[in-house]
């Protein structure tokens, strides 16, 4: 049997770098939102429920024009997004653990964090995700690197090879046992302004269980079409995709 599963889907962004009035999450694409598309995948899946989580003044048109429109009946809440990304998730988490404490229940066992801004995640995914995450209690989608990366200096000159063999690209879902990401992120916020003040830039959610747990987070194969869309470009290749 399945341990008990949720997932958080990120749609808080602004999409400013794809040039829109709207935001990316909200743009249609093959006749449908770009959201649309993660929930789905997640919606059709073994996963439980999911906490959607997006901009405070979108709450409503994401309750009637996403989830009831499309019928994604796993959508158990609809939380608001923070300043940053990990402020969005943490309410996530949060908005998680008060459903299931108000209807009697743990929150779930293992928790996927997904950017619903990655419109292809699949089946093949979310199971190898979730096998390693039950093994690992953590683990993270991702790509091997294929091109040499370089390491900059402060003015643009190369520095360093680094050993691409060993090089991965980060993707979402990220997955984790839900206590473990939860207790992390609550650390990081009750000390976020030390880690600021540090220097420390929190990019995603892996960090955060890095910065605050003694636990090794697993890379699992993801897949390059399982892209984040960033700019326009991004946008005419989902739609080719499509």
């Amino acid at each position: 049997m399945r341990k008990k599963t949720a997932a958080i889907v990120l749609a808080g962004g602004k999409g400013t770098r794809v040039g829109r009035n709207v935001p990316k999450q909200y743009i249609n694409v093959g006749g449908y939102p770009l959201i649309y598309y993660s929930l789905k995948a997640i919606n059709d899946s073994f996963i439980d429920e999911i906490i959607l989580v997006c901009g405070e003044d979108d709450r409503e048109y994401c309750s009637t024009e996403i989830v009831e429109k499309y019928g994604f009946t796993k959508v158990k809440s609809i939380a608001s997004g923070g300043r940053e990304r990990y402020h969005s998730v943490y309410n996530g988490l949060t908005s998680l653990r008060c459903v299931a404490e108000g209807e009697g229940n743990d929150p779930c066992d293992i928790v996927f964090i997904h950017d619903g801004a990655r419109p292809f995640v699949n089946d093949q995914i979310l199971e190898r995700a979730y096998e390693a995450a039950e093994k690992y209690r953590a683990a993270v989608v991702a790509v091997p690197a294929k091109d040499t990366v370089k390491l900059a200096d402060g003015e643009g000159f190369a520095v360093e090879t680094l050993d691409r063999n060993r090089l991965w690209l980060m993707q979402t879902p990220q997955v984790f046992d839900f206590y473990e990401i939860y207790d992390a992120y609550s650390r990081l916020i009750s000390e976020e302004e030390e880690i600021l003040n540090k220097g420390i830039t929190v990019t995603d959610d892996a960090m955060v269980l890095e910065l605050f747990s003694d636990l090794r987070v697993k890379l699992v194969n993801g897949d390059v079409r399982n892209f984040k869309v960033t700019t326009e470009e991004d946008l005419e290749l989902v739609g080719h995709f499509l």
